[in-house]
């Protein structure tokens, strides 16, 4: 117990028997002499019961409540503070259970893994709870009110026969000593500042012994040169000229994956390097379970060779070779947070068992620069990496938790604010003009965005489905209310969902956006998610429907392009757009209502909305939560049925809402600023656990996604 919690519990111990001290003085008579309007002595029993044998009868009614109230306040206060306790180990020791079996298990899904049979002849598929794939069948659940609607099965990736193909149909050699120095510096160019994988400098000197030794027969030369030039030729070349596969640099993959040791009983830090790259290259063929088992074997080797300690000075005197170290063990952990973020899988060691710094800056700068990634940049991926794991393990694994749902989404949203409230200059976006900013920082906080999908995205779907319940039994007091959590949440969501696809729009109207990678595909359709539902809720806006629109014309024309991760999820989401049309048409047809007085904004969501060029009211209106006060329990004014509120913008308004294509008006910071998202961030784990228990989902015989059955 820290020094701290010492202290609040024997301040909590002072403060109760102060209170009961206070309790005897007022309540100083029992029932019996109280009636009599005689001096009571106070005791149990008083001395008069007991001088006329009414021991048994002498009772202090407004003592005993207020013991009890005394006794439930204590009770409450030990609570809050073992749960600060259990918080506190938690954030240092993120995969650590809870400590007793008392513990609450995540309300959010079920009880079994989900599993989808997809081919007869093998085994069925798991699905994970956190995969964009998985809320999209959720979401189509509730579009058709089919509980057994099956899961999108992926058919878009490479497969191994192809890979082989490949290999036999072109001749896997080295290129020339030129072409090869292209490939290599458009590899570096384009994913070496993104992430930390070789030294750059070190690399084309590499490269240059390489072709000036005639050393092409080296196993750990080809394995690292060939990953690098595929990745040289996906971002230099349109299309394959072969017919068998669509994506270019798979032949040179196929044959860096045919070659490198899988299992090697002494790992080095080339061949670390080079499963990174095949781990990061396998997303580009759509391989995600590849990808998955080879930064899996990463780790593994890393920690064979104490990658996840601090080497002393002693045994590795070059600062730039021990700053490599430290740098290609943190790729290795944001790619598995990363990875495991995509499909729901877990996470492959515990934060407790890294004990290595995080990046620094290395002296001279000039060294730094020509070999290291950026440390301030690495330092902001790991910690959001780090958030990113957590969320994971905190809101879609079976794990048990004392916290309820609504507080551990809360502190994970106070560790995504801290995070964005301290992030360097360096690393801010530029609002005004996108493509100033480096494509580091924009992937940064898509990264960002996406977490705050992630955390926040189970509630908006939950606001979904207590809309649609209220439909046929509108709430009669405030007490059946949607609660103020549930739908700042759900804006928080909304607007991550916004932004992502705001910038992913800019990049491509600009021709910045890569061919053939994975993540922009990704954020695209999950950001598209999140807009059609929006056009449905109170808190968001009829119009993000034309972004959903937008985000499947965007993803087919990816697809043309021969991008398999932009096939696989523009399939996924015309299954959703099916679901979408009927649930559409019956939407309209719902009675609307005018909307109610809209209050003013928090000063602070103010002056940022003055900064932020091309963001008007109407935009401020269709963003903030503030906007239906009614909605929340005990507001002022009438009430607003479920019909009411799934009719999309209701008639008679004076205001438009507008349809945003750019960036501009849009900040990674707005969400936070809103008055609504503050007061949560600030309410106790008293309040969250016992103001909104309707809202924890821990009442509810059906569980959020899941609703009855799989």
């Amino acid at each position: 117990m820290t020094r701290n919690q010492g202290i609040k519990r024997q301040s909590m111990s002072v403060e109760v028997d102060e209170d009961s001290r206070r309790q005897r003085r007022k309540f100083v008579a029992c029932q019996r002499c109280h009636a009599h309007k005689i001096k009571c002595s106070g005791d149990q029993p008083c001395t008069k019961c007991k001088a006329v044998g009414c021991a048994s009868e002498c009772a202090y009614a407004a003592r005993d409540r207020q013991v009890k109230l005394l006794a439930e306040n204590r009770r409450l206060k030990e609570q809050s503070v073992a749960s600060a306790d259990v918080t506190e180990a938690q954030l240092n020791r993120p995969n650590a259970d809870a400590p007793d079996a008392t513990s609450i298990q995540n309300p959010i899904i079920g009880d079994r893994a989900w599993f989808h049979r997809h081919d007869p002849s093998s085994p069925p598929l798991y699905i994970g709870e956190a995969a964009c794939s998985a809320f999209a069948t959720r979401f189509r659940r509730f579009l058709t009110g089919d509980n057994a609607l099956a899961h999108i099965a992926r058919t878009q990736w490479e497969r191994e026969e192809t890979l082989a193909a490949v290999m036999n149909a072109t001749n896997v050699e080295w290129p020339s000593l030129h072409h090869a120095r292209l490939l290599v510096k458009i590899a570096i160019h384009q994913i070496g500042y993104l992430y930390h994988l070789m030294m750059r400098k070190a690399t084309l000197d590499k490269l240059e012994e390489v072709y000036q030794n005639a050393d092409f027969e080296s196993t750990t030369n080809k394995c690292r040169f060939f990953a690098l030039f595929a990745f040289g030729q996906a971002y230099s070349i349109r299309s394959e000229s072969t017919s068998v596969s669509r994506v270019p640099g798979t032949a040179y993959f196929a044959k860096a994956m045919s070659l490198i040791q899988i299992a090697p009983e002494r790992a080095s830090i080339t061949h670390i390097e080079t499963l990174l790259l095949l781990s990061l290259f396998s997303y580009y063929l759509n391989r995600r379970l590849s990808a998955y088992i080879l930064i899996s074997n990463a780790m593994r080797m890393g920690l064979t060779i104490g990658l996840n300690h601090n080497i002393p000075e002693s045994q590795l005197i070059d600062p730039v070779k021990r700053q490599h170290r430290i740098q290609i063990w943190w790729t290795i952990y944001i790619f598995d947070r990363m990875w495991g973020s995509k499909m729901g899988l877990p996470m492959q060691i515990s934060d407790e068992d890294i004990h290595v710094d995080l990046p620094s800056t290395i002296s001279p700068t000039w060294r730094h620069e020509e070999e290291l990634s950026d440390a301030d940049y690495m330092t902001a991926n790991v910690k959001l990496a780090g958030i990113v794991g957590e969320t994971i393990t905190k809101l879609y694994s079976r794990r048990k938790y004392q916290e309820t749902f609504l507080q551990r989404v809360q502190k994970l949203l106070k560790a995504l604010k801290n995070w964005l409230e301290t992030l360097p200059e360096s690393l801010k976006l530029n609002m005004e003009d996108l493509e100033s900013s480096k494509k580091p920082v924009v992937s940064l906080h898509m990264a960002f965005n996406q977490c705050v999908i992630l955390t926040t995205r189970p509630t908006l779907l939950h606001l979904l489905i207590t809309l649609r319940k209220n439909e046929s039994h509108p709430p009669a007091s405030g007490r059946d209310a949607i609660s103020q959590p549930v739908l700042t949440l759900s804006e928080a969501c909304i607007h991550a969902a916004r932004h992502s696809h705001s910038m992913i729009l800019t990049r491509w109207i600009n021709g910045t956006m890569p061919t053939f990678g994975y993540f922009h595909a990704h954020y695209l359709f999950s950001s598209a998610l999140i807009l059609a539902m929006s056009s449905f809720v109170p808190i968001g806006n009829p119009s993000d429907m034309s972004g959903f629109d937008s985000a499947l014309d965007l993803l087919r024309s990816m697809t043309e392009n021969g991008n398999l991760a932009a096939a696989e999820f523009y399939h996924a989401l015309e299954q959703v757009n099916a679901c979408l049309r009927p649930y559409r048409g019956s939407a309209s047809l719902r009675p609307r209502r005018a909307p109610t007085r809209l209050p003013s904004l928090h000063p602070q969501a103010r002056l940022q909305l003055r900064a932020t060029p091309g963001l008007g009211l109407s935009s401020t209106l269709a963003s903030s939560s503030a906007a239906l006060p009614n909605l929340l329990a005990g507001g002022p004014g009438p009430m607003l049925a479920g019909n009411d509120l799934l009719g999309g913008q209701p008639a008679g308004t004076d205001y438009a809402w507008p349809v945003r294509d750019t960036v501009n008006g849009y900040t990674t910071e707005m969400a936070f600023l809103e008055p609504t998202m503050q007061d949560f961030l600030a309410q106790s784990d008293i309040d969250l656990g016992l103001l909104h228990p309707v809202d924890t989902f821990l009442n509810e015989t059906e569980h959020l996604y899941t609703f009855n059955e799989l």
